[in-house]
């Protein structure tokens, strides 16, 4: 077994830095620590947590262009988007601080002979399982809420970004955090499911595949241990037959290559009534053909390389089966020759079910064009996926897309004639095997938290 991991970048292919992997002992040695630092900081005040929290965003902030550099570096983000992340964190750190007394007050209920209490409390050590797309923000995600709400937390991150992880633990230090209520663990798989058996550790949660998702929330739940999933997707986006066709093209081309197209929330299947089909795929290819791949610290590039060579082979796979099994190539689908783990944007078409365009999850910048004969089948198609994280409608009747989204689309999130990704005042999550639990909009305080009961009888 390995006991060093070496991060690669991903556009020069060249080393950046060698880290040492904590052994098991080492693993379970910090996880002790997060439980004695949490039996003092669930003592703490929510408004001083808080307060912590509010620090936490200024720190975000005056290193951000620092922090975006490191994205670019270890995972080939594109800068601008970079920057986002870091000013999405920092407003994520503001929104959970001012909802936090809000949303774990006490609550008082009446009771028979007497009344009740219902309180809030924190349960303890939540291990984190995160990858690499957004290296800070799935980090910040699934900690402050925690952290705020009074539990400790250790993070698995992912090995290709262990300089973020490190970078990420520093600022809860110099935010004022106390030693071990946050700590970044530079630990392998199998460590990290070693630790979800680990008695002090009283919840996971999981960002990643649906596959290891799955597999994480089987061990904890032999333990009776609460998990949230946050697990791969295809989002759907129809082109019904009252939509706006350019907005269409423009918004979905967006959706497709954000992140490099490495975003569990992406526009992944784009789903286009006959009526629009032919005028959606001339502007859709036009379009996607047209960006520019490259450096992706430059101003001007569209799209950066992918984290790694092995994730690049492995869509190119996923490409190279669906040809074979009948679907045919718009734009793009050859990895270039060049040095950098790039992937053009590209679009494959005639994508039909037992294709992996059309069942499986592609995680980079090719899109599936799928022709239905009317908004109904567009519909059927859009739900004959075992993913349900986002999704998209396009249409000119609003209320009829909204009645579509709410009743009929089998996802945890819709956008109408947009595209959005996470916000910190709404829920964010999935359906389906892409997970369950939610966060963001104040809901992450309470996922893990002990929905205590009090009675209190009157004598």
């Amino acid at each position: 077994m390995t006991s060093t991991v070496t991060t690669i970048n991903p556009y020069t292919e060249q080393p950046i830095k060698e880290y040492q992997l904590l052994d098991k002992e080492a693993a379970q040695q910090a996880v002790d620590n997060a439980d004695k630092c949490f039996q003092s900081w669930k003592l703490v005040s929510i408004k001083e947590r808080a307060e912590l929290a509010l620090k936490l965003a200024k720190v975000l902030e005056s290193q951000q262009q620092q922090l975006a550099q490191l994205m670019t570096d270890e995972m080939g983000k594109v800068r601008a988007q970079g920057l986002q992340e870091v000013q999405l964190c920092a407003e994520i750190c503001r929104y959970t601080a001012k909802q936090a007394s809000e949303v774990l007050a006490d609550e008082e209920r009446s009771a028979e002979d007497g009344r009740a209490i219902i309180s809030y409390q924190p349960i303890g050590v939540i291990l984190g399982i995160q990858p690499w797309n957004f290296p800070l923000y799935q980090v910040i995600r699934y900690s402050i809420a925690n952290l705020v709400a009074g539990n400790t937390t250790v993070l698995k991150h992912a090995s290709n970004v262990f300089g973020m992880a490190e970078k990420i633990e520093a600022m809860f230090i110099e935010a004022g955090f106390p030693t071990h209520c946050y700590q970044s663990l530079l630990i392998d798989g199998d460590t990290a499911t070693s630790l979800i058996r680990h008695p002090k550790v009283q919840g996971v949660s999981f960002t990643g595949s649906d596959e290891v998702g799955k597999s994480v929330a089987g061990e904890a739940a032999k333990l009776a241990k609460k998990t949230v999933l946050e697990l791969g997707s295809n989002d759907a986006y129809l082109i019904l037959d009252d939509a706006d066709i350019e907005l269409a093209v423009k918004t979905c081309v967006k959706g497709r290559i954000i992140n490099n197209g490495e975003t569990c929330v992406a526009a992944k299947r784009f789903i286009v009534t006959e009526k629009n089909y032919a005028a959606f795929k001339s502007a859709f290819s036009a379009a996607m053909s047209s960006l520019k791949m490259g450096d992706p610290n430059a101003e001007d590039t569209d799209v950066g390389p992918l984290a790694r060579g092995d994730l690049r082979d492995k869509l190119h796979q996923q490409v190279t089966e669906s040809i074979e099994a009948g679907a045919t190539v718009v734009c793009g689908c050859e990895i270039p020759e060049q040095t950098g783990f790039f992937y053009p944007p590209s679009i494959l078409e005639n994508v039909s079910p037992q294709m992996p365009a059309y069942d499986d999850e592609l995680f980079g910048p090719v899109a599936s064009l799928i022709r239905a004969k009317d908004d109904a089948q567009a519909m059927q198609i859009a739900n004959d996926s075992r993913y349900g994280l986002g999704g998209g409608i396009f249409s000119a009747n609003v209320e009829r897309a909204v009645e579509l989204a709410k009743k009929h689309f089998d996802t945890g999130m819709v956008n109408i004639n947009g595209y959005a990704l996470a916000q910190p005042n709404l829920p964010f999550g999935g359906v389906k095997d892409s997970g369950y639990g939610r966060e963001h909009g104040g809901f992450g305080l309470r996922e893990f938290v002990n929905v205590k009961l009090i009675m209190v009888a009157s004598n």
